[in-house]
């Protein structure tokens, strides 16, 4: 048996498609797998905010349509990357336990969020972390940070900033975490639905994949992260609007707990909502109702329209 893996050209993309292949060919002894390298529109355009990109699956859509024509079995996200509908005919097969969820500073001079300099530079690509930092520095000055994990810490060493914001799975999984000048507490940070999770995405109807990754499913890990993306879902948002959210699943009775939070693009107004389920979809759209009968709605609209 061969299964034949899409996978973005990235070090971390790379990374992360090597890792399910190894845990795969060690739980199914014998099973072949390969890596086909497809270059996303994410991946091309390098030089623009991820925002003012814009458009869902910036870096999925072509591996999707991949294994849409059959040329793949597999393809491997990083699970906050991907939109949270799945096109028709794709599921997601499998996602592992979760790495690191927190986001990490990274500063050259040693400096932690709250030791930055007034007007500090600080490199993210993220509307989210943006948005958190002002909140609690307004004076700092967010800048766009584009590139690959390798040249983003490569930038923040030579001094292109002051600091610079990542997702700490990144920096673990690629064994960089040495850099990482504070990790931010999620009081700090909420990371976005779905960080630090992979997920393993083929097609809906090829049930000898499906019966194959099943071993490296996580429950746990999949009920967090179904809470998480349902309160996105709920909000309509995508991967580029400041909302965050974390849920964790308790050892007794799988209750499922979910923060959500949505921020102004200022860090000036917040919505934050917490509860708690057995049902994740449910606590997901519940939340998502809550924060839009707080006003997140109408912080969202403002920064669609921006």
């Amino acid at each position: 048996m061969k299964l034949t893996f899409a996978t973005r050209p990235s070090v971390l993309a790379r990374w992360q498609t090597q890792w399910v292949v190894a845990a795969l060919q060690k739980a199914h002894p014998g099973l072949v797998c390969e890596e086909k390298v497809i270059i996303t529109q994410g991946d091309k355009i390098l030089d623009t905010p991820l925002p003012e990109i814009g458009g869902k699956g910036l870096f999925t859509q072509e591996l999707e349509s991949e294994l849409l024509n059959g040329r793949v079995h597999c393809a491997v996200h990083s699970l906050k990357d991907l939109p949270v509908e799945n096109p028709v005919g794709l599921t997601i097969g499998c996602i592992p336990a979760r790495a690191e969820v927190r986001d990490a500073l990274i500063s050259a001079r040693g400096c932690t969020l709250s030791t930055l300099p007034t007007n500090a530079s600080v490199g993210t690509s993220s509307l989210r972390r943006a948005s958190q930092i002002l909140s609690l520095r307004p004076d700092i000055k967010t800048e766009s940070l584009r590139g690959n994990v390798d040249t983003r810490l490569r930038k923040a060493l030579d001094g292109q900033y002051d600091a610079i914001i990542l997702a700490g799975a990144g920096l673990t999984r690629l064994g960089l975490d040495q850099h990482a000048t504070e990790w931010l507490s999620l009081d700090v940070m909420l990371p976005a639905p779905g960080q630090g999770a992979l997920a393993i995405q083929c097609r809906a109807d090829d049930q000898i994949t499906l019966s194959l990754l099943a071993k490296l499913e996580d429950d746990s890990t999949r009920k967090a992260v179904t809470a998480e993306r349902a309160f996105l879902s709920g909000l309509g948002g995508g991967c580029s609007v400041p909302v965050a959210a974390y849920a964790v699943i308790s050892d007794q009775l799988s209750v499922i707990s979910l923060t959500g939070l949505v921020i102004s693009l200022d860090g000036k107004n917040i919505v934050k909502v917490n509860g708690k389920d057995i049902d994740a979809l449910q606590l997901g759209k519940e939340l998502a109702r809550q924060a839009i009968a707080q006003g997140a709605d109408k912080i969202l609209k403002l920064i669609t329209a921006h």
